[in-house]
């Protein structure tokens, strides 16, 4: 038994358990506001506290010179910790120093008690409530982990390390913040006085090694099929919009979609936080920038988006449109840069469509609504519908044509749509998949003259 166990038996032992009033679902547990254990405190806090500032003080300044990077500080910081941990009064078994060494040199050279978070290929999001309340979701599953910070000044230097590594602050004069993590995983981040338990931080994972098509097959994000379908539509050089909602897996999608993009073709990537991984050699990566302290030199999407467009880009990718860098893709889609993908927040196609009237808008040229929805039906081809759905799993539920205009409203037709009639299984998830309308798509005819070619039977029907 180490000594963390005993130390803790002790004190149960030793200790009458606490319990505290807490409001009415104000934990997440229990809308009767019963009684709730306190937590027993980590009795090896101190130990790692002592080693912790030892390692400060034999290293010094040159430890924070190479943060990140530098195989030979690592080294020299596990030798560090060993030696440290030699002269440590306290007894502590080999799991115990091996603990706490893996402990320390995470929070020195890494990401703190989120380290281990970070290497669990399992998890694919990090939601931290403040110091003492970390969620993460599994398989589409949300669960609460034991992780824990020692308190709020000790995630608040975590947040400071990720936000500064790309430039960004986030003080109580800028309280919001988005980052990224070096492998594009992206990184949101709110403190004081906005949050008011403590800063909350959520860190959405990218895979080091991105995922493929075969990859969203397997998962069961979209048919082979389907797939074949939207390669020609990539390759034959459709406008398209992925949508969704908050978390239904837009950017994963667009990252595969942009896969099927000719290598030999110049692509210009706008982010607000980089994050799409095209494997092509001509990529072009832009990435805006808040104001600073002074309330200068923000670049925004809307900025990139214009100075994109004298970069001669064969292809402009668009992480995410969310206000007037509308109206300048839709511009873009119909001068002569076809081929180009955009995510965009909406529950449905129908919806995006709204959704991009009401942003076009938000630029501040006062057009006709009817002038809108031209340049809309223009310049977008294909909307492809990304969900998360109950049971945990993200899948393509519509993948949609702008057919045109009649009158004052923009038509569509569904070409591939989710078949939610099958039900669910024992386990709860959805049996059905994406299937066909059996409707001829008008894109064909534009794609054929790229001389790209679609699989006979993919739609469906006797056409």
């Amino acid at each position: 038994m180490g000594l963390n166990d005993r130390i803790a038996r002790r004190r149960v032992d030793a200790v009458p358990r606490q319990t505290a009033e807490r409001a009415p679902g104000a934990d997440g547990t229990g809308a009767g506001g019963g009684a709730v254990p306190v937590r027993v405190p980590d009795p090896l806090a101190e130990v790692r506290r002592r080693v912790h500032q030892a390692l400060l003080d034999v290293l010094g300044p040159q430890m924070y010179a190479d943060v990140g990077g530098d195989d030979d500080l690592r080294r020299r910081v596990r030798e560090t910790i060993g030696e440290v941990l030699a002269g440590e009064e306290t007894p502590l078994t080999a799991a115990d120093r091996a603990r706490i060494a893996d402990e320390v040199a995470d929070d020195i050279l890494g990401h703190g008690p989120l380290e281990p978070l970070l290497r669990d290929p399992d998890v694919s999001e990090i939601m931290v409530n403040g110091p003492n309340l970390i969620f993460v979701e599994r398989s589409g599953r949300i669960e609460e982990v034991e992780t824990r910070f020692a308190d709020d000044a000790h995630l608040r230097r975590v947040i400071d390390r990720i936000v500064s590594r790309v430039g960004r602050h986030v003080d109580e004069a800028s309280p919001m913040v988005d980052a990224r993590l070096p492998d594009g995983s992206r990184v949101n981040a709110v403190v004081s006085p906005i949050a008011l338990d403590g800063s909350l931080l959520t860190i959405r994972k990218f895979s080091a090694d991105p995922y493929t098509v075969e990859d969203l097959i397997s998962f069961g994000t979209f048919t082979r099929p389907v797939a074949d379908v939207l390669e020609a539509c990539v390759r034959g050089r459709l406008d398209m919009v992925i949508s969704g909602g908050t978390g239904s897996g837009k950017t994963t999608t667009l990252n595969v979609l942009s896969s099927f993009v000719p290598s030999g073709e110049r692509i210009v990537t706008i982010e607000d936080a980089a994050e799409l991984q095209l494997r092509q050699k001509h990529v072009l990566r832009l990435e805006s920038r808040p104001a600073n302290t002074e309330g200068r030199g923000e670049v925004t999407i809307r900025d990139l988006v214009r100075n994109a467009l004298r970069m001669r880009p064969d292809r402009i990718v668009v992480g995410e449109v969310r206000d007037g860098a509308a109206l300048d893709m839709l511009q873009a889609m119909n001068t002569g840069h076809d081929g180009s993908l955009t995510t965009v927040h909406a529950n449905t196609p129908r919806d995006t469509l709204a959704r991009l009237e009401t942003m076009v808008l938000m630029a501040g040229v006062d057009l006709p609504a009817r002038a809108i929805r031209e340049q809309i039906a223009s310049a977008i081809d294909v909307i492809v519908q990304v969900t998360r759905m109950k049971d945990g799993v993200r899948r393509i539920t519509h993948v949609t044509e702008v057919t045109g205009m009649e009158g004052e409203v923009v038509t569509l037709q569904d070409i591939f749509v989710f078949d939610y009639r099958a039900g669910m299984d024992e386990n709860g998830r959805y049996r059905g998949t994406l299937v066909p309308t059996g409707l001829r798509p008008r894109f064909l005819d534009e794609i054929a003259k790229a001389g790209i070619t679609v699989p006979p039977g993919s739609f469906g029907g006797a056409w």
